[in-house]
């Protein structure tokens, strides 16, 4: 057994108990797949469309076609290559989970929706198996894509908080950047900030550190200048629950150029957040301390909109248990919430419909829209892999190992804070920096049990997989299509050609409606607002065109 010197461990292999991929396989492919996830996260980030009357789905659905591509080139180029699976608790905890969501999916009022959630849920589940199957050799290029990913991410946010001017931006909840609101934007940038640590204090150069310490500097501006509560709360979280896990990691190696590194970098955002708050900017806020403000209202659900969030829950919860098992469908909450909250409900809007397509946390989303087993699969899930960071570390290959570990550790407890406040799990691009960062940083499996299929058990498992995620690419292409056929919105002959590209749309099915009906063309608005009627069955508005152009 050797021992290197300049860390003091034991040179252990740091091997899966299953090859990263089948016996005779190119590293080519490895390559490949680490370099599509790679652009893709960062795509995620970057892409949207200027369509406006299509706000939150002009950022959505791009970055959803973004990730079931990525997910559908991972199941041909790396798991549909695997003649056995390896599986640990972690793995069947998915699997479950991702069974109950798409059994939910048949039942549930509006399958367009479900659908569309589905898909999130599968891709993401393809992006984490394959982040972990391609091993440890790709773990760096993966950890550096979510790092510059969470970087885009906020430089994009602080171009328009200090006047950057873009129709790919929204003025709605600034500064967004990309993502379209600030909360998404500081989601993203606190649950990517442990790869940017991890990053910078592994950097083979010195000028890479460097690079990752401006990046952390940039990140901490846009994390204080979005007022996310929830995204202050995940940094202030995973910094206190690594403060033990990095103490232990000391005696692993964690220790000298790594310490003043990180220093370094927690001294860049210090700065950063500091030059925040003192330089002027174009936010239009209403307050005259607005970070003082929302550093007080972090934890008060008295009032304002923690005040909502619990009346919110509480009516999800009633949702949740008249539809225990299997939930209301998958993306079905807004669809099915007008009956479960008072008029007075905040989080309904005038027309009587929800503000928001999903409640304030993934968790209520989960619990209200697939049920109480699938929930606490997917938390079993994550417990298991966030408890199973902490196992092993003497026999890890070197610190940059055991870093990875506490990168996990700080990206699960982020994520997981995040997505008690706000939608994470549920959105492509939060979705798919989270489980490519614990399919990089889990390490290998251990105690899985390995399944070898049937030939054909397989061949019709990879192609149902194939085919649901080829549909997926196609629907949210489609959506695109439609949206650039409305364009600003002007035209009629526009919203009647998306209506076609995507008929499961709600929102273009009543436009197309109530332009009809204005014009007193019921022959042409009925069919459509009986759609509309039919995706959402408790929306006054489409039932009033409905009533008045008959039946």
């Amino acid at each position: 057994m050797s021992t290197d010197s300049t860390v003091g461990l034991p040179l252990l292999q740091e091997a899966p108990t299953y090859p990263a991929l089948p016996p005779g396989t190119s590293r080519g492919v490895d390559r490949f797949a680490a370099a599509v996830v790679s652009l893709g996260l960062i795509a995620a980030v970057v892409i949207a469309l200027p369509h406006k009357p299509f706000e939150l789905d002009r950022y959505f659905v791009p970055k959803e076609l973004v990730l079931h591509v990525v997910a559908l080139i991972l199941i041909v180029a790396v798991l549909s290559r695997s003649r056995s699976f390896d599986l640990d608790v972690a793995d069947k905890l998915i699997g479950v989970f991702l069974a109950f969501s798409a059994v939910s999916a048949l039942f549930a009022t509006n399958h367009w929706l479900a659908q569309r959630a589905l898909a999130v849920s599968i891709s993401s589940a393809i992006v984490y198996w394959s982040a972990r199957r391609l091993g440890v050799e790709m773990r760096r290029p993966l950890m550096f894509a979510a790092a510059t990913a969470a970087f885009v991410a906020a430089a994009s946010a602080l171009a328009q908080a200090y006047g950057v001017e873009s129709e790919y931006f929204t003025l709605a909840r600034a500064p967004g950047g990309t993502l379209g609101n600030r909360n998404f934007m500081a989601h993203i940038a606190a649950i990517g900030l442990p790869a940017i640590v991890w990053s910078t204090v592994t950097a083979r150069r010195p000028a890479g550190a460097l690079i990752g310490s401006l990046a952390g500097g940039i990140v901490a501006a846009a994390l204080v200048l979005s007022r996310s509560r929830a995204a202050w709360l995940a940094v202030g979280a995973s910094a206190i629950v690594l403060i033990l896990p990095v103490l232990v990691a000391r005696k692993y190696g964690v220790a000298g150029d790594v310490r003043g590194r990180f220093a370094r970098l927690a001294l860049a955002m210090l700065i950063g957040a500091l030059l925040a708050v003192a330089l002027p900017n174009e936010l239009n806020w209403s307050s005259e301390s607005p970070y003082l403000d929302s550093a007080r209202g972090v934890v008060d659900f008295r009032k304002g909109s923690g005040k909502g969030r619990v009346a919110q829950y509480r009516n999800t919860l009633g949702m949740a248990l008249a539809n225990p098992v299997l939930g209301v469908g998958p993306g079905n909450w807004a669809v099915r919430y007008p009956r479960f909250a008072p008029a007075n409900d905040k989080s309904l809007a005038d027309d009587g419909m929800t503000a928001n397509p999903w409640p304030s946390s993934d968790w209520a989303a989960f619990v209200s829209e697939r049920g109480f087993f699938a929930t606490f699969a997917l938390f079993g899930a994550l417990a298991a892999i966030f408890f199973g960071a902490f196992r092993g570390w003497a026999t890890l290959a070197d610190r940059d190992a055991v870093m990875a570990r506490l990168a996990l550790i700080g990206t699960l407890t982020a994520a997981m804070v995040v997505s008690a406040f706000d939608a994470s799990l549920l959105l492509a691009a939060p979705a798919m920096l989270v489980w490519t960062m614990l399919g990089a940083t889990a390490g290998p499996r251990r105690n899985p049990s390995a399944r070898t299929l049937a030939p054909r058990t397989r061949t019709i498992l990879m192609l149902a997989t194939v085919f649901f995620g080829a549909t997926s690419v196609a629907r949210s292409a489609a959506q695109m299509v439609a949206m650039n056929s409305v364009g600003t919105g002007g035209r009629t002959a526009g919203w009647v050609a998306a209506a076609a590209w995507d008929p499961g749309s709600y929102r273009i099915n009543y436009r197309v409606a109530e332009l009809y009906a204005r014009r007193g063309r019921c022959g042409m608005a009925r069919p459509y607002a009986r759609r509309a009627a039919q995706l959402f069955p408790n929306s006054p508005a489409a039932k009033r065109i409905v009533r008045r152009c008959g039946r």
